[in-house]
């Protein structure tokens, strides 16, 4: 046996000798949550992790990181570029959230940012060329190694702009590819604001999955964000994707192996790095810069609820949750409608047990969307309801209907009931329903709203959701606490 030993440490001894790893650490979707959420994530503790690893590193990130928190929020991301130059990124993109504030806000963003900001796909809508300081990629050089990140950014921002414009993603790529490939690099990243498997906005498919189709041999790495996935070691074509899930609660390491001699890309491969603050610690600078940005007066709280209130249905037979329908419960008493359809993705976190503060209301729904009401037929209730349908997920909650499905053996939804108000839904019957002004518009997972002309549409009053979930929870004024809601309003038969 340790001959045996002794004769395999011999032939991967000259492997071992002639091969050099350089560290790739990547993050996604941290929208501002700068604090650890139980016990877990935040920058200190990210910060912890860096430093207790290697030196000579590249650090990340896939975007979305200017608003889904107070202090985001209320900075217009400016504290979050603060942050992130604080802990010394090397490169972002462009994330669709970097809109929030409008186009009228992105330039701020840009200049306050000390890191590199990759995005081939995105130009200036009357000049067509990269506006400063955006770049369509660059070349770091890490342990003697050549890494070249080309940024691709999401082209769905949340907000309609006028200022810029964006490219087709893998056209942008191509030619960036092009000009990278002259320079010889010994790897190449893409730092992308969308997901290999995105099964949470609607899309058919994501294009994504397409970079090692097109660009197999020549893309190494994938690093995607956008569906708040963890994705780690997916392999496409000899190409490396991975995801780094949402919120600061991890990172993902990666690790490149290059040829010492010759300096050729050999292999990657990633791992996730949960950031609980017991076993990463926290570092003291960075933890002090977080607190000193901590917004004041936000800590008050609003009100309690018995249970948590999560984001998970506790039956796996239900898609629905406890939140969400509270949600769609109460923005169907304020539109005084037949049906509400809310979003899943607009709810962020979980309602904790407990005391609830605003800062806890606005972590769950960090968004200024105020409500629409609209009529529609049958039919159509019945095409909303069917997009927001996929293989164990709904993409939309509601209040004053019921749906109930079954899957066929290719995971397809088939045998679709619904009921409104108890009653079975009848095709030629007109129905009032609303929804937030966000899927109103048809963005993201609203795509289906698209088709309803907008002479259709009226807003409901001035309150957004967040006034109303606030309102729900008594302002400080409700004797008892909230108890969750029933769950089953989407139930897999």
């Amino acid at each position: 046996m340790k001959k045996l030993v002794l004769l395999l440490t011999a032939l991967l001894l000259p492997f071992a000798l002639s091969a050099k790893d350089t560290v790739v650490y990547h993050t996604s979707d941290t929208h501002g949550f700068y604090y650890p959420q139980k016990g877990q994530g935040g920058f200190a503790a990210l910060a912890a992790v860096l430093k207790k690893g290697p030196k000579n590193y590249l650090l990340l990130d896939s975007g979305d990181f200017a608003n889904g928190t107070i202090e985001a929020k209320n900075s217009k991301g400016l504290k979050s570029v603060e942050i992130m130059n604080a802990l010394k990124y090397d490169a972002a993109t462009i994330g669709n959230h970097e809109f929030d504030f409008t186009d009228a806000a992105v330039p701020a963003i840009l200049d306050k940012a000390q890191f590199a900001i990759l995005a081939a796909n995105f130009v200036e809508a009357d000049t067509l060329k990269y506006p400063a300081p955006v770049e369509p990629y660059k070349i770091f050089t890490r342990n003697g190694v050549k890494i070249a990140v080309i940024g691709l950014a999401n082209n769905h921002p949340t907000q309609d702009t006028q200022r810029y414009a964006f490219t087709k993603p893998l056209e942008a790529l191509e030619t960036a590819l092009t000009q990278v490939e002259k320079q010889n690099p010994d790897a190449v990243v893409v730092l992308v604001h969308d997901s290999v498997a995105d099964d949470k906005h609607g899309q058919k498919g994501s294009y994504v999955a397409e970079i090692a189709e097109k660009f197999a041999g020549r893309v190494n790495v994938v690093l995607g964000g956008h569906a708040h996935k963890i994705i780690q070691n997916k392999k496409i074509n000899g190409v490396l994707f991975a995801e780094s899930g949402c919120y600061t609660k991890n990172v993902s390491k990666v690790t490149i192996t290059t040829d010492n001699k010759t300096g050729k890309f050999v292999s990657a491969k990633s791992e996730i790095i949960p950031l609980y603050i017991n076993k990463t610690g926290q570092d003291a600078s960075i933890l002090k810069l977080t607190e000193r940005l901590r917004e004041p007066g936000v800590d008050e709280v609003l009100g309690y609820t018995e249970e948590p209130m999560p984001k998970r249905a506790g039956n796996p037979k239900f898609l629905d949750n406890s939140l969400d329908n509270w949600v769609a419960d109460l923005g169907r008493a304020y539109a005084g409608v037949d049906v509400f359809v809310t979003n899943t993705g607009g709810t962020r976190v979980d309602m904790p047990q407990g005391a609830v503060t605003k800062r806890d209301v606005i972590n769950i729904h960090p968004f200024e969307n105020t409500i629409t009401r609209m009529t529609v037929d049958g039919r159509m209730l019945k095409r909303i309801v069917k997009s927001g349908l996929s293989k164990g997920k709904t993409r939309f909650a509601y209040s004053g209907l019921a749906v109930s499905f079954v899957y066929n053996k290719k995971g397809k939804v088939k045998d679709l009931r619904i009921w409104v108000n108890t009653k079975p839904l009848e095709n030629h019957k007109n129905y009032t329903i609303a929804t937030n002004s966000f899927i109103a518009q048809g963005r993201s997972e609203g795509a289906v709203f698209k088709s309803i002309p907008d002479n259709k549409k009226e807003q409901v009053g001035t309150k957004t959701i967040r006034q109303l979930i606030e309102e729900g929870l008594g302002k400080g004024t409700r004797k008892e606490p909230l108890k969750p809601g029933p769950e089953g309003r989407v139930a897999v038969r």
